[in-house]
This record gives structure tokens, C-alpha cells and sequence, in this order.
């Protein structure tokens, strides 16, 4: 007997993550059906998305996209139309869905998360900041509904894949890999004249813009470290950045008796997302496969956390644990827009989540309001920091 399409929300699908998902699901229409998108107000796009896939629910930022949203797909459509918060935590917690993939960008993918794990259901878990705002929280509470947390960063899916049904306890070490992203040999001086469209030339991903703008200040590792403490709950001394610039070691799992195992594959999303989507069966996606001969050789190297104190920023703040690491991720959200907006020089990213956190009252084990309050009072602080670093 052949097993019915499994249903899936898709939160953020007119981003990199949620484009990438429905090619997956376009390919495999027998495996997967959509009954919920989200979006912001990226209208044409998710209006194109509803004319392919017909869910049952789509979702928008505000009132006022929805109306244009309407606008745009006419009469006679039978996908109902929300909007705001509500309407995004309806669709995580739709009431046929089994699978639900967040591809929100940032802290906004926390709350709909939640509502997902609460009703139970298996998450593909790309919103990193969610893990990295409440990661105890998180855990905690999939551990109660029985949620499953599939990851989909490919740092953590190769994890996870290398990992596979050894106990924890046999892992002595993971390695998380980096690409160094676009200034791995710039020199240090010149990193104040960088601009955006520089920021935004990734040597082998294709991103959404926050995440390409955290590849190249090593934020995105730093982020990917926290998240990887809670996924697999390590102790961060067990846990190593490594700077591969090829991107074809995605990451590395060493055993206890001196055994390393990694996963390699081509610099494509769709693989650890159709992972996460089918597990533990893997699907057919005829991606092409790394040429070594070609390669040569594939390196490594330390991170240079004076070059990028990003992550420097980002690792301490994992060590102090509490709220520090959601004013960490909302400072560097305020920052990376501030820049990508030219209000602030590439210098001024690390300067500003700096400046926030030297400034914060952590709380040691915050509730969820506390981390939300902490997240407000962040982007106020970094908001203001950047606004006179710009000369605003």
C-alpha cells in the first residue's frame, strides 16, 4: 500500500529555505502535500506559491498584505488568508499538518516554533535564532509534546546524519565547519570599506541576505555553535569551529575511540531539508556530486577571531548562558539591516552587539517573557547605538 503524501506547513516559503522546500516537494508530489505557507509581505511570490501548491492556509505580516494578497489571487481561491502573529502560530499548529519546516529569518520564527512543538508536531528546524534565543525552553518542551527537531542547517544536518544511531556518549567531539565566507583573507583594515553588495558575494552558498551578511562577519557560526549546544546538547568545550573554505565537509562527528566521521555533499539546501523531510529515508535528488580530482584538496583552518569577533562575540555569550544569547541575535539582527541599509560601516556590526552585551543585566535561567524582554530591550539598545555610530 502505497503511504498518503505527508502534509507540511512551510513558515517563510518565499525565502531562500521555503523556496528551496516547495522544489523538494514539487519534485516528490506522491511524498509531500502543502497545507499551510507563511510569508511577510513578499505578495507576488507567495501568490504564485498558492496558485502551485493550493494550501488550506496562507499567512502574511499584516492586515494590509493580506488585502493586496487577496487583490492579487482574485476570486474563487479556497485557501483561507491570515495575518499577523495569530495567524502565523494557526498555521504551525494546523490541524493536518505533520511536518512543519521553519524558514522564518531571525527571532520572529521563535513564537510560531513553539506553537508547533506544542501541538506536537515534527519540526525541520532551520531557524537557528529559535534554539539560540530558548534553546532549554525549546527542548523542553518537544521533549513533553514528543516533537521531533529535524535539523536543517547543513552544519547540524551532517551532524545529526554523522551521528546517526550511536548514543551520545560514544561523540567525544563535533566539528562545525565554516566557509570563512567572502573576507576569509581580507586584510583586517580594510574590513571598514566593506560594502553590501561585497557582503552579499558568498564563494559557494546562495542565501537569503541576513544569513549571507552572517556568513561574512562568521556570525552565522557562531549562531550554528549555540544552536548546536541545545540540538544535540553538548558541552560547548566539545564543540569546534573549523574554517573549510571548499564547503564540501559540511561537518564532522569524532568518537570516543578516535574514529571521525563526516558528511560531505555539493553547497545545496535541498539536500538537508529533503533529509529532514523524509527521515530516515533518503530521496532521489540527482544533485550532482563534489568532483575530488577536481578539487585537488580540501583544506582547514582556524578561525581568526580577531579578524571576526563575531564570533568571539558569539561564543561568549553561549558560555554566560541566560538571555545574553537573545540580546546577542538581536543586536546582530538590528545590525546586519543597519548595514545592509548603509547606516553603518561592516565594522559597526560587531560594535553594536558588543555594546549591547556589555550593557545587558543577564537573567541566568529566564523564563520565556523574560527572553522576550531581553530581545526588546536588545534591539532598542543596538537600534540607538547604530543610529549615533551612523551620525543620525
Amino acid at each position: 500500500m502505497t503511504a498518503a503524501p505527508k502534509p507540511i506547513a512551510v513558515l517563510g516559503s518565499t525565502g531562500s529555505i521555503g523556496r528551496s522546500t516547495l522544489k523538494v516537494v514539487a519534485r516528490f508530489p506522491d511524498r509531500f502535500t502543502v497545507r499551510a505557507l507563511t510569508a511577510g509581505r513578499n505578495v507576488d511570490r507567495l501568490a504564485e506559491q498558492i496558485d502551485r501548491f493550493a494550501p488550506e492556509v496562507a499567512v502574511v505580516i499584516d492586515r494590509e498584505t493580506r488585502d493586496a494578497l487577496y487583490t492579487r489571487l482574485g476570486s474563487g481561491g479556497s485557501t483561507e488568508l491570515l495575518w499577523g502573529q495569530a495567524g502565523y502560530e494557526a498555521a504551525a499548529r494546523h490541524p493536518d499538518v505533520e511536518t512543519v519546516v521553519t524558514g522564518i529569518v531571525g527571532a520572529a520564527g521563535l513564537l510560531p516554533t513553539l506553537a508547533a512543538v506544542d501541538a506536537g508536531k515534527d519540526i525541520a528546524l532551520a531557524n537557528k535564532e529559535t534554539l539560540v534565543m530558548a534553546g532549554e525552553i525549546v527542548m523542553a518542551r518537544a521533549r513533553a509534546s514528543g516533537s521531533a527537531i529535524l535539523p536543517v542547517d547543513s552544519e547540524h544536518s551532517a551532524i545529526f546524519q554523522s551521528i546517526g544511531r550511536h548514543p551520545l556518549n560514544e561523540v567525544q567531539r563535533i566539528y562545525l565547519t565554516a566557509s570563512g565566507g567572502p573576507f576569509r583573507t581580507k586584510p583586517r583594515g580594510e574590513f571598514a570599506a566593506i560594502t553590501p553588495r561585497e557582503a552579499l558575494a558568498h564563494p559557494n552558498w546562495d542565501m537569503g541576505r541576513k544569513i549571507t551578511i552572517d556568513s561574512a562577519t562568521l556570525m552565522n557560526k557562531g549562531l550554528e555553535f549555540i544552536e548546536a549546544k541545545f540540538l544535540f546538547d553538548f558541552a560547548t568545550d566539545a564543540i569546534e569551529v573549523v574554517v573549510h573554505p571548499q564547503s564540501i565537509v559540511h561537518s564532522m562527528v569524532a568518537f570516543v575511540d578516535g574514529s571521525i566521521i563526516a558528511q560531505l555533499g555539493v553547497p545545496d539546501m535541498q539536500g538537508p531539508i529533503a533529509y529532514a523531510l523524509s527521515y530516515p529515508q533518503r530521496l532521489p535528488l540527482d544533485l550532482p556530486l563534489p568532483d575530488f580530482a577536481d578539487l585537488a584538496r580540501l583544506t582547514f583552518e582556524a578561525p581568526d577571531m580577531e579578524r571576526f569577533p563575531c564570533l568571539r562575540l558569539a561564543l561568549g555569550a553561549c558560555a554566560g548562558g541566560g538571555t545574553l544569547p537573545a540580546v546577542l541575535n538581536a543586536a546582530n539582527e538590528v545590525a546586519v539591516y543597519a548595514f545592509l541599509e548603509e547606516r553603518i560601516d561592516f565594522s559597526g556590526i560587531p560594535a553594536t552587539i558588543e555594546n549591547a552585551l556589555e550593557r545587558h543585566n543577564p537573567i541566568g535561567r529566564p523564563a520565556l517573557e523574560d527572553i522576550l524582554a531581553a530581545d526588546r530591550w536588545a534591539r532598542d539598545t543596538a537600534a540607538d547605538f547604530t543610529l549615533r555610530r551612523g551620525g543620525g
